[in-house]
């Protein structure tokens, strides 16, 4: 016979390690998310994402460096370049040129060239712009692990959930196998139909499919855990039970991931914003020179003796400085597309606020009425098993019927269901009310 006494007032998940293999290891909801945080394959991308920002950000700052290079260019003429020189020149008349050709088959140059920005406001505003957006790296990390967190956290009930509800399952076709082994017994004494024993035979076939079907959920979400915990599928899982605590928790409203995420990205448009307005007028200066040496030859060796190259220094130093005077306006249509960014920036914060009042107060609706549900089920579990121990009395006695039992077992099925299906809300709710009030925490 089914007996509750023993079971917690405010919890049911009674639940065991499966199998007995003594190598299996007994994860707790803490172990499983501290294994995420370093084995879940999202994670780790999320990690290599955040090193690509840091990598990003010492490139731009890089540009803030001299750079060097060393050049080397050599040319052979086949055909040395013409120009025409006033005919004046060689005592000509005037308005006449004279053809010329100047210079050597050979030319080499070789140098060394120096560039370094003194000031761009493209420049220090991407550094800017780039360092925000690091910040924007780490907490879209955070959010990944949020969101691995709530994944875990939902699979890890649900398996309890499931286990619970097998557990029940097990009781139930416990007592129908003993009911349907008394049934025969009294069928064999002409003292029930056959189809009394039909009905319990269905009962039992109907619980050991709900059974089947439940084992098969129980893995797959043991599967599911075991891939964000990042765990191989072939080890062997078993999860801890946990309890629901009779205590209100109310959790202190933070800034949630999502709010902190659009002020980030608000002061990564302003700084564009502010960038943008810099650049129309501000002049963008650099420094640059040159030191090398030009070697000229010839196809022979030169009339008079003398080597064949003959190489002549050459070296400068330069500023270069460039001030926007008219670019079309493109600069000004830009600055407005940012501002329509900042102000639909805005209102998604407002949006998100909004919407997270309206999911909190929801969530404590459905935290509180489960929380009802949940005793009330207990006690109906309770009155159902009752009512079923004196139907089964009076079934012995002749004053009930097949009939009348398993109307009062389809009672306790009923208020087990509502007891799962309270519990699944609570915790739900509970899990909800974490994350809109910014109360998720992990490592």
């Amino acid at each position: 016979m089914k007996n509750y006494k023993n079971i917690p007032i405010l919890f049911l998940l009674l639940f065991f390690a499966i199998g007995s293999n003594k190598a299996q290891q007994v994860w707790s909801l803490n172990q499983c998310i501290d294994s995420a945080m370093v084995n879940n394959k999202k994670l780790l991308i999320g990690k290599n994402e955040m090193r690509l920002s840091n990598e990003k950000e010492r490139e731009v700052k890089a540009n803030l460096l001299p750079k060097i290079t060393a050049n080397g260019d050599y040319k052979y003429y086949t055909n040395l370049p013409t120009q025409l020189m006033p005919a004046a020149v060689f005592g000509g008349p005037q308005g006449f040129y004279k053809e010329a050709n100047f210079g050597v088959n050979h030319n080499l140059l070789g140098n060394i060239q120096l560039g370094m920005p003194i000031y761009s406001p493209e420049l220090f505003g991407g550094i800017e712009k780039v360092k925000i957006a690091k910040e924007v790296s780490e907490l879209q990390y955070q959010k990944s692990a949020e969101d691995v967190y709530f994944d875990i956290t939902n699979l890890f009930y649900n398996a309890q959930i499931i286990k619970s509800q097998m557990i029940f399952i097990d009781s139930n076709l416990n007592n129908a196998n003993k009911l349907l082994k008394n049934v025969k017994l009294l069928n064999q004494q002409l003292l029930a139909q056959k189809t009394d024993v039909a009905k319990v035979e269905l009962q039992v076939q109907q619980l050991k499919t709900k059974r089947r079907i439940l084992d098969s959920k129980y893995s797959q979400v043991l599967n599911g855990l075991k891939m964000q915990i990042g765990i191989p599928q072939t080890t062997d899982l078993a999860i801890e039970q946990i309890s629901l605590k009779q205590d209100k928790v109310e959790y202190a409203t933070k800034q949630t991931l999502d709010l902190r995420l659009l002020d980030t990205k608000f002061s990564l448009l302003n700084s564009e914003l502010k960038t943008l307005k810099k650049s129309r007028y501000l002049p963008t200066a650099f420094l640059y020179g040159s030191l090398g040496a030009m070697g000229y030859g010839y196809k022979k060796p030169m009339p008079m003796g003398g080597d064949f190259y003959k190489f002549y220094n050459m070296g400068f130093v330069g500023g270069k400085i460039s001030i926007p005077i008219f670019n079309g306006t493109v600069t000004n249509k830009k600055i407005a597309q940012k501002k329509i960014e900042l102000e639909n920036n805005d209102l998604q914060k407002e949006l998100i606020a909004d919407r997270n009042s309206l999911l909190s107060n929801n969530a404590k609706l459905k935290q509180s009425v489960a929380k009802e549900t949940i005793n009330e089920s207990q006690l109906q579990m309770k009155l159902a098993q009752t009512i079923y121990d004196k139907t089964i009395l009076q079934q012995k006695e002749g004053l009930a019927s097949i009939t009348d039992v398993l109307l009062a077992d389809n009672a306790i099925n009923q208020a087990q269901q509502n007891f799962i299906s309270a519990t699944i809300d609570y915790l739900k709710a509970d899990l909800e009310l974490k994350k809109i009030t910014g109360n998720v925490t992990f490592n």
